[in-house]
């Protein structure tokens, strides 16, 4: 009976193991930036949406809160939103990198993890993009914006690439 569920075990496992892994190293990154701040990754994407909102209308400045690890976006005269370790989408694109290794298929899993790597870090960006300016031109909507709109936007986007990778890439050659 064990035989029959031996594949299902297989995948269950492989996302275990590569998830804990990746989230291990995660938190030995995180603990080696303690004291000094936001993550540098989580740095890096602030400094991009606020490039973004300059480009777009959005005069946007960054002022560091080193003692509590956040960033605030000053957006328009106001300060806006703040951008902390769990904005940058590492936590989503972690379980995404899992889904797909769990289901590994040769050198196209590297090449879809690399795709949808960067498909989420896009859409992680345009979601804080806008967040600030749901926040700063339509306040009364920012928290359904922020714990609901936002987060089915990222979400989402993992579930599409998954239902891509198991469509098009993992089951189609038991499909055919």
């Amino acid at each position: 009976m064990l035989k029959d569920f031996k594949p299902v075990l297989s995948i269950l496992l492989r996302f275990i193991i590569i998830y804990l892994v990746l989230l291990f190293a995660y938190q030995f990154f995180l603990n080696s930036c303690k004291g000094t701040g936001l993550d540098s990754f989580s740095r890096i994407i602030a400094n991009q949406v606020s490039w973004i909102q300059n480009k777009i209308g959005y005069p946007t400045e960054l002022y560091d809160d080193i003692k509590n690890d956040q960033v605030w976006f000053y957006v328009k005269n106001v300060y806006a939103t703040r951008m902390v370790e769990g904005c940058n989408a590492v936590s989503v694109m972690i379980l995404f990198v899992s889904f797909i290794f769990a289901f590994y298929k040769g050198t196209k899993t590297f090449v879809f993890v690399f795709i949808g790597l960067v498909f989420l870090y896009g859409m992680n960006v345009v979601r804080i993009v806008g967040l600030n300016i749901v926040q700063t031109d339509h306040q009364e909507y920012s928290k359904m914006f922020h714990d609901f709109i936002f987060p089915a936007v990222i979400y989402g986007s993992v579930v599409l690439l998954w239902l891509i990778w198991i469509k098009f890439f993992a089951l189609k050659n038991e499909n055919s």
